[in-house]
């Protein structure tokens, strides 16, 4: 087997095309935009890369064949906020080879141990952990956009590596056609009439408003979990402006208390339903087919994230705004499920506001360490 770093064009091609090798008899499989995986590998695209370093190798065995792949990377911003510096290694793909496993996992941690850490995170994104984040264990379904799809023989080399979980993450799907409960319908509507509570959806004419109502409202309802790193400006502006081409703005909605940002929601329509006969590739043919299933319409949201300011936090916001998404959904017509996705198994209220609503179970993926 031979292990090559990438850098060359061809080589970036090649660490593209593995996973179309692995997944090509996998029907439930949806083939990565190759422009999202190059974006993350790309400083001009990527503003982690400000603060952070990321690299890449491809797997050929003896006759040249590829046969797997991973990424690693370090964000400096995080890396250091452990017992012990801790990098990350993702985009791991692989054929059902043992050898080849530790292979491309040795080589990530031996990169790591040279940049001075002493343990990997995997398989994560280097980037916000909304897309390429986690190793799905259970629920092996049709990927909604963003979330990983994985061959069910890793967790076993996972494991076998010496990789222990940090934290589950469970994704919910949620029937869009079912009404709620009459118990939750009737306190969401009794918070909605509350003096001084407003809502109000996102307005791309308005994204640096509401990019800054964003930052205030996670920055806040996030600052005491374990390791939590603020968010900023650019990252969200990132984020919206490459939403743009799948948002529909009245999925996405804010509440508000007296005017001060109080609570979010983010929903975007699942472009995997759209992009699944590209393979991956953006080019004419492919722009065509996605902006003719854009029209079409697709019939799956997912929730990307949801935060509520501590101050506000079991004030009912998160069910007021539920309803608020109904009030759009149902009359559309058009979708039959959301998966909201994905919330950490240390998440209590995330967890009970699901249950709330009546999410049954979709995925679980694990978010895994590695210690050298």
């Amino acid at each position: 087997m031979k292990i090559t770093e990438v850098n060359s064009k061809s080589d970036k091609k090649a660490f593209l095309d593995v996973a179309r090798i692995i997944y090509r008899n996998d029907t439930n499989w949806v083939c990565p935009l190759d422009n999202d995986v190059e974006a993350v590998f790309n400083p001009a695209k990527n503003n982690f890369h400000q603060h952070g370093k990321a690299t890449r190798w491809i797997l050929r065995d003896n006759s040249g064949k590829l046969i797997g792949r991973v990424a690693a990377f370090i964000n400096e911003k995080k890396a250091y906020n452990y017992e012990q510096p801790t990098g990350g290694m993702g985009f791991f793909e692989c054929i059902n080879d043992a050898n080849a496993a530790v292979l491309l996992f040795d080589t990530a941690k031996t990169w790591l141990k040279e940049n001075g850490m002493l343990a990997m995170d995997g398989p994560i994104n280097f980037g916000e952990n909304d897309n390429f984040w986690g190793l799905l264990v259970e629920g092996f379904t049709p990927p909604s956009y963003g979330m990983n799809y994985h061959m069910p023989y890793y967790h076993k080399f996972f494991q076998d590596y010496g990789f222990v979980k940090l934290y589950e993450q469970i994704t919910n799907h949620l029937d869009a056609r079912k009404p709620f409960s009459e118990r939750f319908t009737k306190i969401a509507n009794w918070v909605i009439k509350k003096p001084g509570y407003s809502f109000a959806h996102f307005k791309s004419a308005e994204i640096e408003k509401f990019a800054d109502h964003f930052i205030e409202i996670y920055n806040d309802g996030w600052q005491d979990f374990e390791n939590f790193v603020p968010i900023n400006k650019a990252t969200i502006l990132e984020s919206f402006r490459q939403m743009k081409a799948i948002m529909d703005e009245k999925l996405i909605w804010f509440a508000y208390v007296n005017n001060e940002p109080a609570s979010f929601i983010v929903i975007l329509p699942d472009a995997n339903q759209m992009i699944k006969p590209l393979n991956g590739k953006l080019n004419i043919i492919g722009k065509l087919i996605f902006l003719y299933r854009k029209w079409k319409g697709v019939s799956r949201m997912r929730a990307i994230v949801m935060g509520t300011k501590q101050k506000f936090q079991n004030h009912g916001l998160e069910s007021a705004l539920f309803i608020k998404l109904k009030e759009y959904v149902i009359p559309l017509d058009q979708y039959d499920e959301l998966e909201l996705s994905w919330v950490g198994d240390f998440n209590d209220k995330m967890i009970a506001i699901h249950a709330a609503v009546g999410a049954t179970f979709g995925k679980r993926h694990l978010t895994m360490r590695y210690k050298f």
